[in-house]
């Protein structure tokens, strides 16, 4: 054969390895003895109560059939089909806002009004991408606003990397830093039969520091290039790449509905967070309170509906419900027609629709592990051998897990539903709560997708901004170190604190 026409190795996508892995578990259970453990009333795994079972070897059939089975549910394994419905309607609220241009005339009016200021957006524009990463997992919706920054920064005597680290590092550490991000923090939740809302001062902690970190070290950066334009890693590109990426500046202005459709924007996530955080369990009554004074009305309280749930009792069916209402609402505060309104609709729906399903796949070896009964032995195996192991140790050999495992399955959803049915109960035997589990895999996750060669987020940006990886790689590798370091560090505290 040709050597030119030999094709390189090329990584299996994400459903590819899945269903593989599905595949070797299915052969384990003709080879794992079946086991089963006493569980309490809230689901949790009684420590030491293992027992042998008759075995139930998984065939041909309930492989292909486990995807299915993964979606729907089983007895022994809830389906995913809540929290991939909940992908969906994330998806087409997004589908709808981005049918406004609210996000991207936002942006470029950040930048127009701090023009002469442009190193102080800074401090300003990688924290907001941070914070789309951390609240909706904001990644490719990023790569329309590249040629806006590049040629700002360029401009003002800059590098690209400069504008390059604002968005791509911006928002992958805000998905390191996962907060509420239905497609890390939600499917891993939803895998380990946790509430989102559990962790969420660890998280938020984590994405302060990290955030802080991330926004010092391309300021810090910036501030070096401005003073002398030689140390740049790419100085020698600039010349060139000052000619391909001329200024054009973007004179739009935020119109009156779009700037509304931003405060729902903001509304939505602000209610998501009140809805999942259980206040009861803080003593504070005021939501249910509220909610019983309207659901009690005569009248009112039938029209609003007797069933209604009280903020800080809500999961997906109501967050759910939440994207669905304020995709309507955003509709009709721009005065979006029927016919636009749904084709926004569905096509943002169905830009998440590989995700939806990856969360079927993933539960898909959930299904097969549980029905063939080797689940409680891989539990048991590992309670023997973490058996004296502290917290502190397990949750560094997690976070230690977690890092080829991303590297493995880049998708952060079908990496969550794969393993955290595993994981989280394994950290149950060395006393570490489900929620740090998700922490730690989340940080681990989060470091591999800023400098993965496999991921399409950092592939795109390097693309559009002319810059080569191992360029990338020397410019973000003093940062990747005190990520791990702080991230594993705060995992270490949390663990003293349950």
């Amino acid at each position: 054969m040709d050597q030119n026409t030999k094709k390189g190795f090329k990584m299996p996508s994400s459903y590819t390895i899945l269903m593989i892995v599905i595949a070797l578990m299915a052969v384990m259970t003709w080879f794992i003895p079946a086991g089963s453990y006493e569980k309490t009333e809230a689901g949790a795994v009684v420590a030491g109560s293992y027992q042998v079972v008759d075995s139930n070897p998984q065939g041909f059939y309930d492989i292909i059939m486990a995807p299915v089975r993964g979606m729907l549910g089983t007895d022994l394994t809830t389906g995913a089909i809540e929290v991939s419905f909940f992908i969906l309607m994330v998806g087409a609220f997004l589908g709808v806002i981005n049918h406004t241009g609210a996000l991207d005339t936002g942006i470029a009016s950040v930048v127009r009004k701090n023009k002469g200021r442009e190193k102080a957006l800074i401090w300003i524009l990688l924290p907001l991408f941070a914070l789309g990463g951390s609240t909706y997992g904001m990644g490719e919706e990023t790569m329309a606003f590249y040629p806006l920054l590049i040629p700002v920064m360029i401009a003002v005597g800059f590098d690209t990397l400069v504008a390059v680290a604002i968005i791509l590092i911006g928002s992958q550490v805000g998905c390191l830093a996962s907060t509420v991000n239905p497609f890390a923090t939600g499917v891993a939740s939803d895998a380990a039969g946790i509430s989102i809302a559990d962790g969420f001062a660890w998280r938020g902690l984590q994405w302060i520091l990290l955030v802080g970190l991330a926004t010092w070290f391309v300021y810090s950066y910036a501030s070096k290039i401005e003073k002398d334009p030689s140390k740049s890693l790419i100085a020698d590109k600039m010349s060139e790449h000052k000619q391909i990426f001329k200024l054009q500046e973007n004179t739009a202005d935020l119109s009156k509905r779009q700037r509304n459709v931003l405060y729902i924007f903001a509304l939505t996530f602000i209610i998501m967070v009140l809805s999942l955080i259980p206040w009861e369990g803080f003593k504070i009554n005021i939501f249910t309170d509220l909610n019983n004074a309207i659901t009690g009305l005569p009248v009112l309280g039938q029209l609003f509906g007797k069933s209604a749930a009280a903020l800080g009792t809500w999961y997906f069916r109501e967050i759910t419900m939440l994207f669905i209402a304020m995709a309507v609402l955003v509709a009709f505060v721009y005065r979006m027609s029927e016919a636009d309104f749904f084709k926004a609709f569905l096509n943002g729906a169905g830009e998440f629709l590989s995700v939806a399903i990856i969360c079927a796949v993933a539960r898909g070896i959930q299904v097969i592990m549980n029905d063939g009964m080797i689940t409680s032995t891989i539990l048991h195996w590992g309670e023997v051998g973490l058996s004296g192991l502290s917290s502190q140790v397990f949750i560094v050999l997690a976070y230690i897990f977690y890092l080829p495992m991303s590297f493995l399955i880049p998708s952060t959803s079908g990496l969550a539903g794969a393993t955290m049915g595993i994981m989280a109960p394994l950290g149950e035997f060395s006393n570490v709560p489900a929620h740090l589990v998700i922490t730690a895999f989340q940080s681990a996750s989060g470091v591999l997708n800023m400098i993965s060669p496999t991921s399409a987020i950092v592939m795109g940006a390097l693309a559009i901004g002319h810059v080569d990886l191992p360029t990338w790689w020397k410019f973000v590798s003093k940062l990747i170190v005190m990520i791990v370091v702080i991230s594993v560090l705060l995992l270490v505290v949390a663990t003293f604190f349950g």
